[in-house]
């Protein structure tokens, strides 16, 4: 199974989850919404994240409590879907359906992202 090459490379990726926003991090989303972060709608209000205090708070959380490692492999996509099929990630929704966490977080999510569309839109 062929997957679309992403164009970042692994630092560039993993540097926006520590210190990018919920928009384009699924990861700052799920941690945030876990933690008890408010999402909001900014800019537009079509993007959603937790505010410039709150995407503080998860950088300092994530820097005092989340560490990353990884392995090399030629074919990645591979590992990925073993290592979920095998092993319990509770915080990964794709292709983890069979993960007792999975229903509750996606609709932790799901009720962030209502809630956040109710308030008025962020500065």
């Amino acid at each position: 199974m062929a997957k679309r090459t992403s164009m970042q490379n692994l630092r560039k990726r993993v540097r926006y989850h520590y210190r990018g926003n919920a928009v384009g991090s699924t990861l700052r989303l799920t941690l945030g919404c876990l933690i008890g972060l408010d999402l909001r709608r900014v800019g537009s209000g079509k993007r959603m994240t937790f505010g410039k205090v709150g995407e503080a708070k998860l950088s300092q959380w994530m820097a005092d409590n989340a560490r990353v490692c990884w392995i090399e492999q030629s074919e990645p996509w591979d590992l990925e879907s073993q290592l979920i099929s095998h092993l319990d990630l509770p915080l990964n929704l794709d292709q983890n359906r069979h993960n007792a966490f999975h229903s509750h977080l996606k609709e932790l999510r799901a009720r962030a992202r209502q809630r956040a569309r109710e308030l008025p839109i962020s500065s």
